[in-house]
């Protein structure tokens, strides 16, 4: 399960550094997403042919198993709300992994646990008892995560009537080490040694356990695996089991997948894997080799005892360069020399920047190396931290509410002078005090109303923080304007402890008699909000920089970022400088947060003719996109096969996407294999084959079609949908990039999903593909809207596998090996096709588009 298990406050930890702009309304309150029908499944972005619970919130697949010719989907599930809380397992099953039954709730959470992630096994041999050998028990193994915080462990839960009802073991946990990272069971039978074998996780250390039982109950450790590949963030719902290579019985090799959160090759939740060999004890991954970046021009390398020709603002970065660490600083490494740019100057609470001198762009690429906080720079804020001019409603300073009045229990008795206890480090706030109802944590509710006033400025400006629960929500967390008594204005968080500028424009509400409502009626996850220093003014307040980045200037605009992954060990990143060569640009080092790891570290700009890879780059990936996490296989499926899941969704914003009355989907399920590809032995994946059943009778068909420089409407019918499965075969020419484009249609959307030949890459670009504003973690310029997966051509052709919905695009590229899978929000009404091709021509050499059917009619 996902890293928000740990507790609702290491959740909260973890997901702070995402996004912190506050969402925020101009207009009278509108719904999350406008149904188009009032009948279950029908609502504008319900998946058609991916499994989702009638109502309410779902993450990570749980409890994979086959048995008596029903394949059971166990998930995390809170079946009292549309965001995370009460985690129990829901239970679903199917006969062919495509059509869902949705069951009643397997294993409910209680006074004292939260039923986290897990698996499920078929006991043939009755080794616990909790059966007989005629009528062989389904064993599910979870965490225990228990309610007071304490510590998460491993507990059982049995039933012998084919999973419809369950009981949970009196002697649980059956494994306890005390700690509060320790989660995930994936349980199977190992027959060479006649016992059960677990593996699971110890998220925060990174590193996988196995463990060896004879009866699920008394478990013996046997080694551990880690860390190695992507570290970045906490590990999850491992998963081992072994395939033939290129269907070799007698070449075996083992897979371990491990999820991680955030630190995914696509920002955020991800999906990795590792080959290798497992001896009945322990993991062995095979050896890879080490990494050679490309060289080049260096235009800076910190190595002189000042900066040089570059710039500094602020204090952050000192007066020159940094030989490593510096005071109260964690160890730094992976910088190259003696030096590097390092904003950890007095601490975290500095801000600063450094600007190189303008140059021109004459290279493909810009390698340097990043390190520090994971703070992305976002569109459309500014370096200037001066608050506007105006009347001062509330800055909830002096230690009391003043007129303001309060009602629950959520807000106390006096403004908070900053964090919380238990809460993720409060930032962004002016002077000492502020609104924060995290008083005893998420439990609490109540409002904080103002006077009464009369509104005569253009705006009403304020700080927001906290949890993203809009007004028109069951369960809201949300700054209200009243007139009349009516909401008239809404903001909400973005599931983020810093707070930032909200503003309403009010000025066709001038004269009126108005109050401001603060109000936090939710008790689950993220149920708290930050709010400080109302004002109304005249001027719009614009949202502050947060970020810790490295930016590239052109015309001074950012058009490239990037930011660090909350370590202090630098890596490789990559800026494509292409479309900019010629032109004058500028690099800038960027600090302006002040909460944890608020710094950010550079060094090694080098302007060269290839991309440098990072340590995420290197890793191998089982999908390549946003929105894949926590993958799990079955147990038991017939004929041998592997068949696996993932939730399509990603930490980031998974409590924010504009779904209702259900949050959350689980992809197509997929068949793995391992294939020798380029030499190099790589998982695969393909859509169960049961997919096809939904496939209309007659496909359209395109053949011989080429295109140059331009986008081509496929204009048959039957092209066009919110639910296609399409397969495409394209031949190289010129182009530097070719592909197709779905769901295009209203205002300009589309999901382009495409080939870049300079990079050998496919790509899926969801900047414009529908609703994207709900978080900026989702979809913007610099939180890789474009994901990107390897791919070479074979015989100078190139072959996708495309499965649209009406909330998700799948693309499986070439035999498996380059999987991308993402959400999108587009209007209903586009439903268009395009062939495309920018920088020269290519051709679609053939094509097949079904119309699917749905899955719940």
């Amino acid at each position: 399960m996902s890293s928000v298990r740990v507790s609702r406050h290491a959740r909260m930890r973890l997901m702070a550094a995402v996004a912190t702009v506050c969402a925020l309304s101009a207009a009278p309150l509108a719904p999350q997403a406008v149904a188009a029908d009032t009948s279950p499944y029908t609502e504008t972005y319900r998946p058609q042919f991916h499994f989702t619970p009638e109502k309410n919130w779902m993450n990570d697949p749980n409890g994979l198993v086959y048995y008596k010719g029903e394949y059971h989907l166990f998930y995390q599930h809170n079946p009292n709300g549309n965001s995370f809380g009460d985690i129990s397992w829901g239970h679903a099953v199917s006969k062919d992994l495509v059509h869902w039954k949705e069951l009643p709730i397997a294993l409910s959470h209680d006074d004292e646990e939260l039923v986290f992630s897990g698996s499920a096994v078929v006991d043939w041999n009755n080794t616990t008892g909790f059966g007989t050998r005629k009528n062989p028990p389904m064993v599910a193994i979870y965490t225990s995560a228990y309610k007071d915080g304490s510590k998460q462990a491993q507990s059982l839960a049995y039933s012998t009537d084919r999973g419809r009802t369950w009981t949970k073991y009196r002697g649980n946990p059956v494994i306890d080490i005390g700690s509060k990272d320790f989660r995930d069971p994936k349980v199977q039978w190992y027959a060479p040694t006649k016992s059960w074998l677990m593996t699971v996780s110890l998220s925060k250390d990174h590193k996988v356990r196995f463990y060896s039982s004879k009866n699920l109950k008394d478990w013996e450790l046997l080694s551990e695996f880690g860390p190695a590949g992507s570290t970045a963030g906490v590990w999850e719902c491992p998963d081992l089991f072994p395939l033939a290579v290129d269907g070799d019985p007698d070449n075996i090799k083992w897979v371990l997948v491990v999820n991680i959160n955030p630190g995914g090759i696509a920002g955020g939740s991800g999906s990795q894997y590792f080959i290798g060999d497992f001896d009945g004890k322990k993991f062995t991954a095979e050896d890879k080799g080490t990494y050679t970046p490309p060289t080049g021009t260096v235009l800076q390398d910190f190595e002189g005892t000042d900066f040089g020709s570059w710039t500094t603002t602020g204090t952050a970065f000192g007066q020159g360069p940094a030989t490593g660490a510096v005071d109260w600083q964690g160890a730094v490494s992976g910088f190259d020399g003696k030096g590097l740019a390092n904003s950890f100057h007095g601490g975290d609470g500095a801000t600063g920047t450094l600007t190189s001198p303008e140059f021109t762009v004459g290279s493909p690429y810009l390698n340097f190396k990043i390190g520090g906080g994971r703070h992305p720079h976002e569109a459309g804020t500014v370096l200037d931290r001066t608050p506007p001019e105006g009347k001062v409603l509330a800055d909830f300073e002096g230690g009391t509410y003043g007129a303001w009045t309060a009602t629950g229990n959520a807000f106390g008795t006096a403004p908070a002078t900053g964090t919380l206890p238990d809460q993720g480090q409060v930032s962004g706030f002016l002077g000492d005090g502020l609104a924060n109802t995290y008083l005893n944590g998420d439990s609490t509710t109540g409002t904080l109303t103002s006077p009464e006033f009369t509104i005569d400025k253009k705006h009403i400006n304020f700080l927001i923080g906290g949890g993203n629960h809009p007004a028109d929500s069951d369960n809201p967390t949300a700054v209200e304007l009243l007139v009349d008594g009516q909401v008239v204005r809404s903001a909400t968080g973005k599931d983020a402890e810093a707070l930032n500028w909200a503003s309403w424009d009010v000025s066709d509400l001038a004269g009126k008699k108005a109050q401001i409502k603060i109000v936090d009626n939710n008790s689950g996850g993220w149920g708290h909000l930050n709010v400080d220093h109302i004002v109304m003014s005249d001027a719009l307040a614009t949202p502050v920089s947060q970020e810790t980045s490295v930016n590239l200037l052109v015309d001074g605009q950012v058009v490239r970022s990037a930011t660090g992954t909350d370590s202090e060990s630098l890596d490789w990143a990559s800026f494509d400088m292409r479309p900019y060569v010629g032109k004058k640009a500028q690099i800038q080092v960027v600090d302006m947060n002040t909460a944890g790891w608020g710094h950010v570290m550079a060094d090694q700009f080098t302007a060269a003719d290839k991309p440098a890879k990072s340590a995420v780059q290197l890793t191998d990936w089982t999908d390549y996109g946003k929105d894949y996490y926590a993958a799990v296989s079955w147990e038991n499926a017939p004929g041998g096969k592997r068949y696996m899941i993932g939730w399509t969704n990603n930490w980031d914003y998974a409590g924010s996407i504009p779904t209702s009355p259900w949050r959350g989907a689980q992809s197509i399920p997929r068949e793995m294999a391992l294939r020798t590809v380029d030499g190099r032995v790589r998982l695969t994946s393909k859509p169960v084959n049961s997919v096809n059943s939904l496939r209309e009778k007659r496909p359209t068909t395109a053949t011989g079609v080429t295109v140059k420089s331009t986008s081509k409407p496929l204009i048959a019918p039957a092209a066009k949908g919110k639910a296609l499965d399409i397969e495409a075969t394209f031949s190289l020419k010129d182009a530097e990039r070719f592909g197709l484009k779905v769901r295009t249609g209203t205002g300009g959307e589309e999901t382009v999903i495409g080939y870049d030949t300079t990079t050998q890459a496919l790509y899926v670009d969801r900047t414009r593909s529908g609703a994207a504003d709900f978080h900026n973690a989702f979809s913007d310029a610099f939180s890789n809207s474009v994901q990107t997966a390897p791919l070479r051509p074979k015989n100078g052709k190139i072959k996708l596998r495309i499965l649209v919905d009406w909330s998700s695009v799948e693309v499986f590229g070439g035999n498996g090996e380059a999987v991308i899978t993402d959400q999108i929000f587009p209007d209903p009404s586009s439903t268009g096709v395009e062939v495309f091709a920018d920088g020269g021509a290519a051709t679609l050499e053939r094509m097949q588009a079904w119309q699917l059917r749905s899955i719940w009619r």
